[in-house]
């Protein structure tokens, strides 16, 4: 089976931390050129300097806040005349917990602007140059909740959703240009974002952080929280060769947790 990223381009969003720093080490580990993007630059220089270049390649990164769409278009189309870009990962923390019904409705607007509009605003920048070289991956890093709504996360639950239908409506309109689009499903996974779902969970329910785990973990079938490793894994296939018939799906990665086929 051929996993190997030599000679491509990837754009990693949200690549300073968790999944995002996960998936742009193990794409460069597998002959990727990674172009960084995050907000933070001295983070995003600290792995920058990390990444495995055996093959040659120069990484790169850009510093840019995803919710700043302006300057997030910018950034894409300068990085998009610079060079082709073949896969695009995009990848944005989740808005914070809390149920759907007391979200202000500018929580929704934010969310909206960072996640779909931002995954737009990119989309729009790369596509033009994969659909002349007839060939890309385009990989949204979202959530279970598109399968089966999570408590407690309303405005994610609604946001994911809208992210997963642009998706599969993208896969129908390029497929015929041989670019994929796909979603990766994380479930419950060691990150900051699963430390705060945590933390919230055990103020609400009066228990410690610890026992709130503890009883997230049981409603798992492997009794334990992904790595951020075992997210990237599923990235880097879906963008590699071995994916090339695979389009237009979600992809749970949550250790049988997800109550659904």
């Amino acid at each position: 089976m051929d996993i190997t990223l030599n000679g491509r381009h990837a754009l990693v969003c949200g690549s300073t931390q968790g999944i995002g720093a996960a998936t742009a080490v193990e794409m460069a580990r597998l002959g990727a050129r990674v172009t960084l993007l995050a907000r933070d630059a001295a983070k995003l220089t600290a792995l920058q300097a990390t990444l495995d270049r055996t093959a040659g390649q120069a990484h790169g990164f850009v510093a840019v806040d995803m919710a700043d769409t302006a300057a997030l278009q910018e950034a894409g189309e300068r990085l998009a005349a610079q060079g082709p870009v073949d896969i695009l990962v995009n990848n944005t923390g989740g808005p914070p917990p809390g149920p759907a019904h007391l979200a202000a409705t500018d929580a929704f607007e934010h969310a909206f602007r960072l996640h779909l509009i931002a995954y737009q605003t990119l989309v729009r920048a790369v596509v033009p140059g994969m659909k002349e070289r007839r060939h890309g991956r385009i990989i949204n890093v979202i959530s279970t909740s598109v399968k089966v709504p999570l408590a407690n996360l309303g405005v994610s639950n609604t946001i994911r959703g809208a992210v997963a239908q642009w998706a599969k409506t993208l896969a129908n309109e390029l497929g015929p240009f041989n670019i994929t689009v796909n979603n990766v499903l994380p479930g419950a996974t060691s990150t900051e974002r699963l430390s705060a779902i945590i933390a919230d969970r055990s103020k609400k329910n009066g228990i410690t952080e610890a026992e709130a785990a503890e009883e997230m973990m049981r409603e798992i079938p492997l009794r334990r929280f992904a790595a951020p490793q075992e997210l990237a894994a599923a990235v880097c296939f879906l963008a590699g060769p071995s994916a090339a018939y695979i389009n237009g799906i979600n992809l749970p990665v949550d250790g049988g947790r997800t109550g659904c086929l």
